[in-house]
């Protein structure tokens, strides 16, 4: 972009370049707290996830009783007594991003009669509730690290720019003005030298 080789002009890069200079390492430091809460996030993620595995492989045990499942009527299976509702989160401010934290996950109210089922499924719901539970924890925590990565993105993209463009812009245009008016002032110079040199010449 074409620059005017001004006085005024070079005022306005140095204060461009001051304003871009002050606020770099506000974003630096805002990039360095979203990779470290990204980074400790997909520790948690990861550990959550293998808990959840490891909650779905203790249900093995169960095997044998959830096959008598099946032998339920449609309306009477497990699946019709545990049906998560709503899902509870508050909003958090992580580095300055909005993002849902997980509370809690309700489920709604299945009156069913204990006549019609064996003893093992009043343990059986407690423990598919908790494995919906962690679900829906893993899926709010799953949405709190897209959101935080595409700050980061943003974030990054903004650093770049500050550091690799319009920082240097700025001081190329502010060197180039500078050498350009310093040319202009050893002009006048010279221009002042010649004409009193013609002017002592002419014996004025």
């Amino acid at each position: 972009m074409a620059i005017k080789l001004t006085k005024n002009e070079q005022k306005v890069q140095k204060d461009k370049l001051k304003q871009y200079q002050r606020y770099l390492p506000t974003l630096q430091l805002k990039k360095q707290q979203l990779q470290s809460v990204i980074t400790k996030l997909n520790l948690e993620l990861e550990q959550k996830e293998v808990e959840r595995v490891q909650m779905i492989g203790d249900l093995d045990d169960w095997v044998s009783v959830f096959a008598e499942n099946q032998l339920f009527d449609d309306d009477k299976k497990l699946g019709n007594l545990v049906i998560p509702d709503t899902v509870i989160c508050e909003n958090d401010n992580i580095a300055g991003v909005i993002v849902p934290s997980f509370k809690e996950l309700t489920f709604k109210e299945i009156v069913y009669n204990i006549d019609d089922y064996p003893l093992w499924v009043d343990t059986a719901i407690i423990k598919l509730r908790e494995i919906a539970r962690l679900d829906a924890l893993v899926s709010t925590m799953r949405k709190q690290k897209e959101l935080l990565n595409k700050e980061l993105r943003t974030t990054s993209q903004r650093v770049n720019l500050f550091e690799k463009v319009k920082i240097p812009e700025c001081i190329e245009n502010i060197r180039v003005i500078g050498v350009y008016l310093g040319d202009q002032q050893t002009a006048a110079v010279v221009r002042g030298k010649i004409a009193k040199k013609k002017l002592t010449e002419a014996g004025v």
